[in-house]
């Protein structure tokens, strides 16, 4: 909450947040990352409460490091809870 409110106050502020939710980075097969998407979802609902938006708002753009082995399902969760940005395969480049 204290960095999105510090941030907001930039002059037209677009910003994103990598927030941590059980992702790792490197080579990972699928099934050995074990992530929590409820995380963001909470993280959501706290901040939009706090700024008085309506319940299901997504005040904050997530972006979704080391992204490389997680499931499809968790994958999805997390882009229905505000992620615009997924890092994968980081290790072929």
């Amino acid at each position: 909450w204290q960095v999105y409110e510090a941030l907001s106050k930039v002059p037209n502020a677009m910003f994103s947040v990598a927030a941590a939710f059980g992702n790792v980075h490197g080579v990972y097969k699928p099934g050995n990352v074990k992530l929590d998407p409820e995380i963001l979802g909470r993280a959501q609902a706290f901040i939009a409460e706090r700024l008085g938006l309506p319940e299901g708002s997504r005040p904050v753009s997530f972006v979704f490091h080391g992204g490389s082995g997680s499931e499809l399902s968790d994958i999805r969760q997390s882009l229905e809870y505000g992620v615009i940005k997924m890092n994968i395969d980081t290790d072929t480049q």
